[in-house]
Protein backbone atom coordinates (compact mmCIF):
# COMPACT_ATOMS: atom_id res chain seq x y z
CA UNK A 1 0.00 0.00 0.00
CA UNK A 2 1.30 3.44 -0.92
CA UNK A 3 2.13 5.36 2.21
CA UNK A 4 0.08 8.58 2.17
CA UNK A 5 -0.13 9.02 5.91
CA UNK A 6 1.64 12.01 7.44
CA UNK A 7 0.05 11.45 10.86
CA UNK A 8 2.13 9.46 13.36
CA UNK A 9 0.04 10.24 16.44
CA UNK A 10 -3.35 11.59 17.45
CA UNK A 11 -4.36 14.06 20.15
CA UNK A 12 -7.51 13.03 22.01
CA UNK A 13 -9.55 15.87 23.49
CA UNK A 14 -11.16 13.47 25.95
CA UNK A 15 -14.42 14.05 27.78
CA UNK A 16 -13.55 17.45 29.24
CA UNK A 17 -10.73 19.97 29.47
CA UNK A 18 -11.80 21.20 32.91
CA UNK A 19 -9.27 20.06 35.59
CA UNK A 20 -11.89 19.81 38.36
CA UNK A 21 -14.19 17.74 36.17
CA UNK A 22 -11.25 15.54 35.22
CA UNK A 23 -10.53 14.83 38.91
CA UNK A 24 -14.14 13.80 39.49
CA UNK A 25 -14.17 11.62 36.38
CA UNK A 26 -10.92 9.88 37.37
CA UNK A 27 -12.41 8.81 40.70
CA UNK A 28 -15.73 7.82 39.11
CA UNK A 29 -14.22 5.79 36.24
CA UNK A 30 -11.69 4.14 38.54
CA UNK A 31 -14.56 3.02 40.78
CA UNK A 32 -16.51 1.79 37.73
CA UNK A 33 -13.50 -0.14 36.45
CA UNK A 34 -12.82 -1.79 39.83
CA UNK A 35 -16.49 -2.82 40.08
CA UNK A 36 -16.30 -4.16 36.51
CA UNK A 37 -13.21 -6.24 37.28
CA UNK A 38 -14.53 -7.57 40.60
CA UNK A 39 -18.05 -8.28 39.32
CA UNK A 40 -17.05 -10.05 36.12
CA UNK A 41 -14.19 -11.97 37.75
CA UNK A 42 -16.58 -13.10 40.49
CA UNK A 43 -19.04 -14.42 37.91
CA UNK A 44 -16.32 -16.25 35.96
CA UNK A 45 -14.84 -17.77 39.16
CA UNK A 46 -18.24 -18.74 40.58
CA UNK A 47 -19.37 -20.49 37.40
CA UNK A 48 -15.99 -22.19 36.97
CA UNK A 49 -15.82 -23.51 40.53
CA UNK A 50 -19.49 -24.21 41.26
CA UNK A 51 -20.77 -27.70 40.45
CA UNK A 52 -24.39 -26.54 40.30
CA UNK A 53 -23.84 -23.94 37.56
CA UNK A 54 -22.87 -26.37 34.82
CA UNK A 55 -25.65 -25.69 32.30
CA UNK A 56 -24.95 -24.09 28.88
CA UNK A 57 -26.60 -20.85 30.06
CA UNK A 58 -23.88 -20.33 32.67
CA UNK A 59 -21.14 -21.32 30.23
CA UNK A 60 -22.26 -18.49 27.95
CA UNK A 61 -22.70 -16.13 30.91
CA UNK A 62 -19.10 -16.78 32.01
CA UNK A 63 -17.96 -16.16 28.42
CA UNK A 64 -19.89 -12.88 28.33
CA UNK A 65 -18.33 -11.76 31.62
CA UNK A 66 -14.87 -12.66 30.30
CA UNK A 67 -15.48 -10.60 27.15
CA UNK A 68 -16.77 -7.69 29.26
CA UNK A 69 -13.64 -7.92 31.38
CA UNK A 70 -11.28 -7.63 28.41
CA UNK A 71 -13.50 -5.13 26.58
CA UNK A 72 -13.50 -2.76 29.54
CA UNK A 73 -9.75 -3.24 30.04
CA UNK A 74 -9.08 -2.19 26.45
CA UNK A 75 -10.64 1.23 27.08
CA UNK A 76 -10.99 2.17 30.77
CA UNK A 77 -7.30 2.08 31.89
CA UNK A 78 -6.27 4.37 29.05
CA UNK A 79 -9.22 6.68 29.72
CA UNK A 80 -8.37 6.89 33.43
CA UNK A 81 -4.68 7.43 32.69
CA UNK A 82 -5.36 10.27 30.22
CA UNK A 83 -7.67 12.00 32.70
CA UNK A 84 -5.16 11.64 35.57
CA UNK A 85 -1.92 12.57 33.77
CA UNK A 86 -3.38 14.83 31.10
CA UNK A 87 -1.33 13.10 28.37
CA UNK A 88 -3.86 12.67 25.62
CA UNK A 89 -1.57 11.66 22.76
CA UNK A 90 -1.89 8.27 21.12
CA UNK A 91 0.30 6.78 18.41
CA UNK A 92 -1.27 5.92 15.06
CA UNK A 93 -0.65 2.19 15.49
CA UNK A 94 -1.90 2.13 19.10
CA UNK A 95 -5.05 3.89 17.91
CA UNK A 96 -5.66 1.19 15.30
CA UNK A 97 -4.91 -1.52 17.87
CA UNK A 98 -7.51 -0.06 20.22
CA UNK A 99 -9.96 0.24 17.33
CA UNK A 100 -9.48 -3.42 16.39
CA UNK A 101 -9.74 -4.65 20.00
CA UNK A 102 -12.89 -2.74 20.90
CA UNK A 103 -14.72 -3.79 17.73
CA UNK A 104 -13.52 -7.41 17.98
CA UNK A 105 -14.72 -7.76 21.58
CA UNK A 106 -17.86 -5.68 21.03
CA UNK A 107 -18.74 -7.63 17.89
CA UNK A 108 -18.14 -10.94 19.66
CA UNK A 109 -20.46 -9.82 22.44
CA UNK A 110 -23.17 -8.92 19.92
CA UNK A 111 -23.15 -12.43 18.46
CA UNK A 112 -22.80 -14.04 21.88
CA UNK A 113 -25.96 -12.30 23.09
CA UNK A 114 -27.73 -13.78 20.07
CA UNK A 115 -26.40 -17.22 21.00
CA UNK A 116 -27.62 -16.75 24.58
CA UNK A 117 -31.09 -15.91 23.28
CA UNK A 118 -31.05 -19.12 21.22
CA UNK A 119 -29.99 -21.05 24.33
CA UNK A 120 -32.97 -19.66 26.27
CA UNK A 121 -35.29 -20.43 23.37
CA UNK A 122 -34.22 -24.08 23.32
CA UNK A 123 -34.37 -24.36 27.13
CA UNK A 124 -37.89 -22.93 27.40
CA UNK A 125 -39.53 -23.99 24.13
CA UNK A 126 -37.83 -27.39 23.67
CA UNK A 127 -36.95 -28.48 27.23
CA UNK A 128 -36.97 -32.23 26.50
CA UNK A 129 -34.37 -31.82 23.76
CA UNK A 130 -32.30 -29.14 25.51
CA UNK A 131 -29.34 -31.28 26.63
CA UNK A 132 -29.21 -32.98 23.23
CA UNK A 133 -29.30 -29.77 21.20
CA UNK A 134 -27.08 -27.69 23.53
CA UNK A 135 -24.43 -30.32 24.19
CA UNK A 136 -20.92 -29.26 25.17
CA UNK A 137 -19.43 -29.43 21.68
CA UNK A 138 -22.24 -27.32 20.23
CA UNK A 139 -21.83 -24.69 22.97
CA UNK A 140 -18.08 -24.46 22.33
CA UNK A 141 -18.75 -24.19 18.60
CA UNK A 142 -21.27 -21.38 19.09
CA UNK A 143 -18.78 -19.49 21.24
CA UNK A 144 -16.10 -19.86 18.55
CA UNK A 145 -18.55 -18.69 15.88
CA UNK A 146 -19.35 -15.61 17.99
CA UNK A 147 -15.66 -14.74 18.29
CA UNK A 148 -15.07 -15.36 14.58
CA UNK A 149 -18.00 -13.06 13.79
CA UNK A 150 -16.49 -10.35 15.99
CA UNK A 151 -13.08 -10.87 14.38
CA UNK A 152 -14.45 -10.55 10.83
CA UNK A 153 -16.40 -7.42 11.80
CA UNK A 154 -13.28 -5.87 13.35
CA UNK A 155 -11.02 -6.77 10.42
CA UNK A 156 -13.45 -5.08 8.03
CA UNK A 157 -13.48 -1.94 10.19
CA UNK A 158 -9.69 -1.89 10.50
CA UNK A 159 -9.00 -2.53 6.80
CA UNK A 160 -11.47 0.22 5.92
CA UNK A 161 -9.70 2.86 7.99
CA UNK A 162 -6.10 1.66 7.53
CA UNK A 163 -5.97 2.32 3.80
CA UNK A 164 -7.22 5.90 4.05
CA UNK A 165 -4.90 8.96 3.88
CA UNK A 166 -4.36 11.00 7.05
CA UNK A 167 -2.39 14.01 5.84
CA UNK A 168 -3.10 16.85 8.22
CA UNK A 169 -5.41 17.21 11.22
CA UNK A 170 -4.69 14.79 14.06
CA UNK A 171 -7.04 16.00 16.84
CA UNK A 172 -9.79 13.53 17.76
CA UNK A 173 -12.73 14.95 19.67
CA UNK A 174 -13.21 11.78 21.67
CA UNK A 175 -11.67 9.78 24.54
CA UNK A 176 -10.88 6.75 22.34
CA UNK A 177 -10.25 5.85 18.72
CA UNK A 178 -13.43 5.04 16.85
CA UNK A 179 -14.59 4.96 13.25
CA UNK A 180 -16.57 8.18 12.80
CA UNK A 181 -14.13 10.49 14.68
CA UNK A 182 -11.27 9.04 12.60
CA UNK A 183 -13.18 9.45 9.33
CA UNK A 184 -13.45 13.20 10.09
CA UNK A 185 -9.65 13.46 9.86
CA UNK A 186 -9.30 11.68 6.53
CA UNK A 187 -8.31 14.05 3.69
CA UNK A 188 -10.47 12.47 1.00
CA UNK A 189 -14.15 11.92 0.34
CA UNK A 190 -15.46 9.32 2.81
CA UNK A 191 -19.11 9.10 1.73
CA UNK A 192 -18.87 5.54 0.38
CA UNK A 193 -16.61 4.48 3.27
CA UNK A 194 -19.15 5.88 5.73
CA UNK A 195 -21.90 3.77 4.14
CA UNK A 196 -19.73 0.65 4.46
CA UNK A 197 -19.08 1.43 8.13
CA UNK A 198 -22.81 1.90 8.77
CA UNK A 199 -23.60 -1.41 7.06
CA UNK A 200 -20.86 -3.30 8.91
CA UNK A 201 -21.58 -1.75 12.29
CA UNK A 202 -24.99 -0.16 12.60
CA UNK A 203 -27.04 -2.30 10.22
CA UNK A 204 -25.61 -5.57 11.53
CA UNK A 205 -26.30 -4.48 15.12
CA UNK A 206 -29.85 -3.45 14.22
CA UNK A 207 -30.52 -6.81 12.51
CA UNK A 208 -29.17 -8.79 15.48
CA UNK A 209 -31.19 -6.60 17.86
CA UNK A 210 -34.35 -7.28 15.82
CA UNK A 211 -33.65 -11.03 15.88
CA UNK A 212 -33.17 -10.85 19.64
CA UNK A 213 -36.47 -9.05 20.12
CA UNK A 214 -38.25 -11.63 17.97
CA UNK A 215 -36.64 -14.54 19.84
CA UNK A 216 -37.52 -13.16 23.26
CA UNK A 217 -41.02 -12.39 22.00
CA UNK A 218 -41.43 -16.06 21.05
CA UNK A 219 -40.00 -17.13 24.41
CA UNK A 220 -42.33 -14.88 26.41
CA UNK A 221 -45.30 -16.07 24.37
CA UNK A 222 -44.46 -19.70 25.18
CA UNK A 223 -44.29 -19.07 28.95
CA UNK A 224 -48.03 -19.71 29.26
CA UNK A 225 -47.30 -23.42 28.83
CA UNK A 226 -45.06 -23.52 31.91
CA UNK A 227 -45.95 -24.01 35.56
CA UNK A 228 -46.11 -20.86 37.74
CA UNK A 229 -42.71 -21.68 39.28
CA UNK A 230 -41.13 -22.39 35.90
CA UNK A 231 -42.70 -19.23 34.46
CA UNK A 232 -41.24 -17.11 37.27
CA UNK A 233 -37.76 -18.59 36.82
CA UNK A 234 -37.89 -18.13 33.04
CA UNK A 235 -39.07 -14.54 33.45
CA UNK A 236 -36.17 -13.78 35.81
CA UNK A 237 -33.62 -15.21 33.39
CA UNK A 238 -35.10 -13.68 30.24
CA UNK A 239 -35.68 -10.39 32.03
CA UNK A 240 -31.97 -10.17 32.85
CA UNK A 241 -31.03 -10.97 29.26
CA UNK A 242 -33.44 -8.39 27.84
CA UNK A 243 -32.11 -5.64 30.13
CA UNK A 244 -28.51 -6.39 29.08
CA UNK A 245 -29.51 -6.50 25.40
CA UNK A 246 -31.30 -3.14 25.55
CA UNK A 247 -28.48 -1.45 27.51
CA UNK A 248 -25.87 -2.64 25.01
CA UNK A 249 -27.66 -2.44 21.66
CA UNK A 250 -29.67 0.79 21.87
CA UNK A 251 -26.59 3.07 22.28
CA UNK A 252 -24.60 1.06 19.70
CA UNK A 253 -27.37 1.28 17.11
CA UNK A 254 -27.76 5.00 17.72
CA UNK A 255 -23.99 5.47 17.33
CA UNK A 256 -23.41 3.40 14.19
CA UNK A 257 -26.73 3.05 12.32
CA UNK A 258 -26.70 6.62 11.03
CA UNK A 259 -24.73 8.75 8.53
CA UNK A 260 -21.02 9.07 9.30
CA UNK A 261 -21.29 12.21 11.41
CA UNK A 262 -20.22 13.03 14.94
CA UNK A 263 -22.25 14.89 17.55
CA UNK A 264 -21.19 16.50 20.87
CA UNK A 265 -23.10 13.91 22.94
CA UNK A 266 -21.42 10.95 21.20
CA UNK A 267 -18.68 10.83 23.82
CA UNK A 268 -21.13 10.64 26.71
CA UNK A 269 -23.11 7.94 24.92
CA UNK A 270 -19.92 5.97 24.25
CA UNK A 271 -19.15 5.99 27.97
CA UNK A 272 -22.41 4.14 28.58
CA UNK A 273 -21.69 1.07 26.42
CA UNK A 274 -17.91 0.99 26.92
CA UNK A 275 -17.66 1.71 30.66
CA UNK A 276 -21.06 1.51 32.35
CA UNK A 277 -22.63 -1.52 30.64
CA UNK A 278 -19.73 -3.93 31.38
CA UNK A 279 -20.08 -2.88 35.03
CA UNK A 280 -23.87 -3.32 35.09
CA UNK A 281 -23.95 -6.76 33.46
CA UNK A 282 -22.69 -8.68 36.53
CA UNK A 283 -25.11 -6.80 38.79
CA UNK A 284 -28.07 -7.50 36.49
CA UNK A 285 -27.28 -11.20 36.09
CA UNK A 286 -26.32 -11.92 39.70
CA UNK A 287 -29.02 -9.92 41.49
CA UNK A 288 -31.83 -11.32 39.32
CA UNK A 289 -30.60 -14.93 39.39
CA UNK A 290 -31.16 -16.85 42.63
CA UNK A 291 -28.95 -19.77 41.52
CA UNK A 292 -26.05 -17.42 40.83
CA UNK A 293 -26.57 -15.60 44.13
CA UNK A 294 -26.68 -18.86 46.10
CA UNK A 295 -23.56 -20.16 44.33
CA UNK A 296 -21.70 -16.93 45.17
CA UNK A 297 -22.74 -17.23 48.84
CA UNK A 298 -21.57 -20.86 48.93
CA UNK A 299 -18.25 -19.91 47.35
CA UNK A 300 -17.83 -17.05 49.83
CA UNK A 301 -18.55 -19.34 52.82
CA UNK A 302 -16.00 -21.87 51.58
CA UNK A 303 -13.38 -19.14 51.19
CA UNK A 304 -14.13 -17.74 54.62
CA UNK A 305 -14.09 -21.22 56.14
CA UNK A 306 -10.74 -22.13 54.61
CA UNK A 307 -9.28 -18.75 55.70
CA UNK A 308 -10.37 -19.25 59.33
CA UNK A 309 -8.77 -22.67 59.42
Amino acid sequence: MERRNNVTYFILLGLTQNPKEQEILVIMFLLFYILTLVGNLLIVMTITVSKTLNSPMYFFLASLSFLDLIYSSSISPRLISDLFFGENTMSFHFCLTQLFTEHFLGGSEVFLLLVMAYDRYVAICKPLHYLVIMRQRVCAGLLVVSCVGGFVHSVIQLSTIYGLPFCGPNVIDHFMCDMFPLLKLVCTDTYVIGILVVINGGLSSAIVFLLLLISYGVILHSLKNLSPKGRQKALQTCGSHIIVVVCFFVPCIFMYARPAKTFPFDKSLSVFYTVVTPMLNPLIYSLRNSEMTNAMKTLWRKKCGSSSK
